[in-house]
């Protein structure tokens, strides 16, 4: 076996090494929580076992030597990493009964204090994650030391396995992110890795048993010549460096988040960019045959000044990727391309600094290596604080110093730590004390002087804009500056989970408060008010009276306001993730009802999953308003296991609502969460509220029929009209206008497909591909077999039309059309063409075709499209034969524009499809006749 094969073996172990620190970290925020601190938590614990492994298995190789050159014999290095790498591959093998047990364990604890039992989940994990990172610690020391063959070869061959494992894990780090989890899930991903690292594990054992008995000559050093050449300076340098990295990266995934989108590609590419320029960096230290120790202090030089020069520009990322994003189109085929070109802009805008990062440890290796004998313990004492280093940066850059500064104070932190490494190392080289003390006051200043960033560029949310926006220049401060010309900046907060803003926008004459986070758009105070506060007040239309309430994101508080205002409720539990957005709850004070100060509400700061599952007693609603699904973090509120857990603590005869937005979104993502919540919660109910925007409504148990008159005493109720009138609905039939699939029809839909689970999160990075696109989900068409008899039998307009003798009147079809013209295009559509069918020369029904061309949200209603379906409501269907294309476009109207509440003449579909003359060779004519006859027994079933 030569080099090049050990070295490539580096990088697959490499590879899964990766794999598993982002498999890990989505596993298990099911027990810790989506929020920073189990991410912190992970992330600290597998740099602290990693660190422990290096300064362990560095001491295991040093007496290793020891021993073996008294015998004068080469010591079993390989063989013993052969089994450390076999160990990783049983462990990880072992790790889903491992998490379930713990899972169980943790549940079991009698645990009444949230921060007590978060700590001890945390102490959980850590029996999971130590022992493999621990082991995954032995590879540079133990690979170090075999190789080399001398002290003078000792940095290059140090620097080879450091280059190619880091390269490894980019590679890992881009496997996993695009390809392994959103294929095999995690536990698949968790498997996959660990039968690679029990065959690497076997070829090293067996190379290392054919190498056994060889004698080979062995140089050792005392190790108080380490101490005597100061390693102690080098170490420091050593965990300042890997402090400042690990402060940077946190905040640059911040940085992408703001300027990519927080989508799960996003946290990929900035952890590729790091493993990528660190090998890079490490291994261009292998290549000169001298090494002068004045590198060491130059390299820290142009490492902070690189740093800073990114600095002083890198609040105009968010425009710089939106320029990029306008150079590639909607086409879901240009996905990777697009991702390509931003990881190549990455690599050449901040490629070099991160390589000048990577470099630095193989340089502190190469001045702090003694002897032949040494080098694994040199190695992995350095690794060991490096490591430390790491930890620190992760849990006190990437979070504790959040709470008190926002990203550009960390990075200028961070800075300033490398600002002191350098110090540290011109102390070192020239040993004069006023030089380096000189050097720590000229940087510090330096650093300290550098600009904070624009929180409007943050803020502006550039990466969900696909169009070029009028500019004198099409700058960053150009750009910047027309997008805030009739808003203004209100609040900015970066917190340790994310960066919130609220800016206040001029709609028309009103003034519009609008909730941002990460740059995303969550809630506003017109527009979005129906949404929020509908997610609320609809369930208790379904419910003789509401007692207790959980809310899902506190945002602008609309939702808990809303159910706080019932006279009913006695209390509203609501949790919410982020500080930032509790901190900008008083500019939202006047829309949510002072909800905040409500004697009833009980805020919970915490991840949703986490609150939810340590609730006490049981909910009459559970009310969820999750970002879109693409946001990372997010998907695991539509997780099987998170609805699961929701159904678990709502009351006999509650409601579970859910959130979700159809816009920026397609066909088969919201497929994935219509098939994931109904396989919780069968009967589901599907409304609504503006445009995009819909409610899922499960019912823990079947409701019964909700008859009109009960539905009108409800809803006339005064606190809850009153709630009702705030989110534009005055009455029942406006109420009815929202309803899209009433309970019953899901369940009966043939939904076939995967679902959305914690162990494989489809959603994530379907939803992610569906935003690049830009799209929209549609409601598949139910109208057809057993969904259709549902809906009829089900559908309150049914009712609503059979209360006024079968026939709506025009007072009650302006209702109707008013209300959906107001919401929703297609809905506004449908019932101006069931009013022309009914009603042709109604002259409300006049006045409103010249009222609502175009919906109130901005979409038009195509006229023509709108006479051919009322024709075809009516069953009149052009005489004679038609074409397939002509058929299918008739037909496709027919399932556009479907709702349960208008029928649908039986006969029309059947007539069309009769009619249809097929191509050469073609069945289409047939299958869709077949289809045709399906829906008309669903029609009939009505």
């Amino acid at each position: 076996m030569n080099l090049g094969f050990v070295l490539a073996l580096t990088i697959v172990t490499g590879a899964t090494g990766l794999v598993y620190e982002v498999a890990w970290q989505r596993t298990l925020a099911s027990l810790l929580g989506s929020h920073a601190e189990a991410t912190a938590a992970v992330l600290g614990l597998f740099l602290a076992g990693l660190s422990a492994g290096y300064a362990l298995f560095g001491a295991v190789s040093r007496r290793l030597v020891a021993e073996y050159a008294r015998r004068g014999e080469a010591p079993p290095l390989l063989r013993v990493y052969g089994f450390v790498e076999g160990a990783i591959g049983v462990l990880a093998l072992l790790f889903p009964w491992a998490f379930a047990a713990v899972q169980r364990v943790s549940l079991a604890l009698p645990v009444t204090n949230d921060a007590v039992g978060f700590a001890l989940d945390v102490l959980l994990c850590g029996f999971l994650v130590l022992p493999s990172t621990l082991l995954m610690g032995g590879t540079v020391p133990l690979l170090t030391q075999a190789l080399a063959r001398s002290v003078a070869d000792a940095t290059r061959f140090h620097a080879f396995v450091y280059a190619f494992n880091t390269a490894g894990a980019l590679i890992g780090a881009l496997l996993a992110g695009f390809r392994l989890l959103p294929a095999l899930g995690l536990r698949g991903s968790i498997f996959a890795a660990g039968i690679v690292n029990l065959v690497v594990g076997a070829v090293f054992i067996v190379w290392g048993a054919l190498r056994a008995g060889r004698s080979v000559p062995v140089v050792s050093g005392p190790p108080e010549v380490v101490r005597a050449r100061g390693i102690g300076a080098l170490v420091a340098i050593a965990l300042l460096v890997g402090f400042a990295s690990m402060a940077i990266q946190a905040v640059w995934n911040r940085m992408g988040a703001l300027a990519l989108g927080s989508s799960p590609y996003t946290f990929t590419l900035v952890v590729a960019l790091f493993v990528a320029c660190i090998a890079i960096g490490s291994l261009v230290v292998s290549l000169p045959s001298r090494v002068p120790e004045r590198w060491l202090p130059i390299n820290l030089l142009l490492l902070l000044l690189g740093l800073a020069a990114l600095h002083v520009s890198l609040d105009g990322a968010p425009f710089a990727a939106h320029a990029l994003r306008l150079e590639f189109g909607n086409d879901g085929a240009a996905f990777y391309a697009y991702w390509s070109a931003v990881f190549g802009r990455l690599l050449l805008v901040a490629g070099p600094v991160v390589a000048l990062s990577g470099a630095t440890l193989p340089l502190l290796f190469h001045f702090a290596k003694q002897s032949h004998g040494d080098l694994g313990g040199v190695a992995g004492r350095l690794y060991a604080w490096s490591t430390l280093g790491s930890l620190l940066g992760a849990l006190i850059g990437g979070h504790v110093l959040l709470i008190w500064l926002d990203l550009a104070g960390v990075h200028k932190g961070a800075l300033l730590a490398v600002a002191l490494a350098f110090a540290l190392a011109v102390l070192r080289v020239w040993r004069r004390r006023s030089v380096a003390a000189l050097a720590l006051v000229a940087t510090f200043a330096f650093v300290l002087a550098l600009p904070g960033w624009d929180p409007r560029a943050l803020s502006s949310g550039l990466f969900r804009v696909r169009e070029r926006i009028p500019a004198p220049a099409y700058t960053s401060a150009a750009v910047i500056d027309a997008q805030f010309r009739d808003r203004s900046l209100l609040f900015y907060d970066d917190d340790p989970v994310a960066s919130v803003a609220v800016q206040e926008i001029a709609v028309g004459g009103d003034r519009v408060r609008a909730l941002f986070t990460n740059g995303k758009p969550d809630g506003a105070t017109k527009g979005d008010y129906p949404t929020m506060a509908l997610a609320g007040l609809l369930p208790t239309v379904f419910l003789p009276r509401v007692e207790r309430a959980f809310v899902i994101g506190w945002g602008t508080g609309v939702t808990a306001g809303e159910l706080a205002a019932l006279s009913t409720t006695r209390e509203v539990v609501a949790a919410e993730i982020s500080s930032a957005v509790l901190a900008a709850n008083p500019f939202f004070e006047s829309a949510n009802l002072g909800a905040g100060q409500s004697p009833k509400l009980r805020l919970i700061r915490s991840d949703a999953y986490r609150a939810l599952l340590r609730s006490e007693g049981s909910f009459d609603v559970i009310s969820s308003e999750p970002s879109n699904p693409w946001m990372a973090g997010v998907e695991m509120l539509f997780s099987r296991e998170f609805l699961l857990a929701a159904k678990s603590r709502l009351a006999p005869g509650g409601i579970y609502v859910q959130w979700f937005h159809a816009y920026e979104s397609d066909d088969a993502t919201l497929a994935l969460v219509l098939r994931t919540f109904r396989s919780v919660f069968p009967e589901t109910a599907v409304w609504y509220t503006l445009g995009d925007d819909m409610l899922l409504m499960g019912f823990s148990e079947p409701p019964g029929p909700l008859p009109l008159p009960v539905l009108a005493e409800r809803i006339a109720r005064p606190d809850l009209a009153a709630g009702l009138a705030r989110a534009g609905i005055d009455g029942p039939i406006e109420l009815i206008a929202h309803e899209l699939m009433p309970p019953g029809v899901l369940a009966a839909l043939p939904l076939e497909g995967p679902l959305h689970t914690l162990l494989h999160p489809r959603l994530t990075y379907l939803a992610a591909r569906a935003f690049f696109t830009g799209g929209r989900g549609r409601l598949p068409f139910s109208g057809a077999g057993a969904a259709g008899a549902a809906g009829a039998e089900r559908s309150l307009a049914r009712q609503l039309r059979a209360s006024e003798g079968g026939t709506l009147s025009d007072a009650t079809y302006a209702t109707l059309v008013d209300e959906a013209c107001g919401a929703r295009a297609d809905v506004c559509t449908a019932w101006l063409a069931d009013w022309l069918r009914t009603r042709p020369g109604s002259p409300l029904l006049a006045g409103r075709l010249a009222r609502w061309r175009t919906t109130a949200i901005g979409e038009p209603v195509p006229a023509d499209e709108l006479r051919e379906l009322a024709a075809l409501l009516g069953g009149r269907v052009p005489a004679g034969v038609i074409e397939l294309v002509d058929v299918e476009r008739r037909s496709d109207l027919l399932r556009r524009y479907h709702q349960h509440g208008i029928p649908v003449d039986e006969h029309a579909l059947l007539a069309l499809w009769s009619r249809c003359h097929p191509p050469p060779g073609s069945d289409a004519c047939e299958r869709g006749l077949r289809a045709a006859r399906e829906w008309g027994e669903g029609v009939r079933g009505r």
